[in-house]
């Protein structure tokens, strides 16, 4: 049984945003081809980004992980990327039912912090830490698509509650991840530096695929009207 440990762990993740979706005020329920799309849109660059670096910049127990392999990668780690998603957008359609006025894109300059996430992911890179490297990159990156191309996340009042949200569960549940641990990293790819047993990368990481899957929901949202 403990092989499909990870597969368990994705539908307790998604059991309760299954179950409230159908919320009568709510309703997200509607929006389930939205989420599920967006999902899959980010599903591929970090599918990719995954298969390529397991076995060097992390791996996986098999203790805990399913025989079933796609690629280099466990089933419970594919379906990771729907879930943690999915869930995060229902969080998302919450903030905007219950704080609609925090929910409108409102103009203002890019943050400074994205300005220098290019240089600072370029240096840590070439000092060795990939994984840090990579991760600034990549929220770097998903942040200039959103305030540039994207849905503007990060220009809502709600995205800082959104954020804190997010961050007490990636330490719910990232936290058993890592504590069990279902996935084991090598610390020379990284700073070493953890939240409990979770990597710090582990935060720009999920940051990352989140920001970009509520990027893409919100173009989705707002071009069905």
């Amino acid at each position: 049984m403990n092989h499909f440990e990870y597969i368990l762990f994705n539908l307790i993740v998604i059991s309760g945003p299954v179950a409230f979706s159908f919320d009568a005020q709510v309703r997200f329920v509607r929006y389930w081809p939205a989420a599920l799309c967006s999902a899959l849109v980010l599903l591929a660059p970090f599918g990719i980004w995954d298969s390529l670096v397991t076995g060097r910049h992390w791996w996986f127990n098999p203790r805990y992980t399913s025989g079933t392999f796609i690629g280099p990668l466990p089933a419970g780690e594919w379906f990771f990327f729907i879930t943690v998603p999915f869930a995060s957008l229902f969080i998302w359609e919450v903030l905007r039912f219950y704080r609609p006025a925090q929910h409108t894109a409102r103009h203002a300059d890019t943050p400074l912090w994205v300005w220098l996430g290019l240089p600072l992911a370029g240096v840590i890179w070439l000092l060795g830490k990939e994984y840090t490297g990579l991760v600034i990159l990549a929220l770097t990156v998903t942040a200039l698509v959103d305030l540039t191309a994207g849905g503007r996340v990060l220009h809502r009042a709600n995205a800082l509650l959104y954020a804190a949200i997010l961050v007490a569960l990636m330490l719910l549940f990232n936290g058993y991840l890592t504590a069990r641990p279902v996935v084991l990293y090598d610390a020379a790819y990284q700073l070493n530096l953890r939240i409990f047993t979770i990597p710090l990368e582990d935060f720009f990481y999920g940051f990352s695929l989140i920001l970009g899957c509520t990027t893409v929901y919100e173009k989705i949202r707002s071009a069905r009207g």
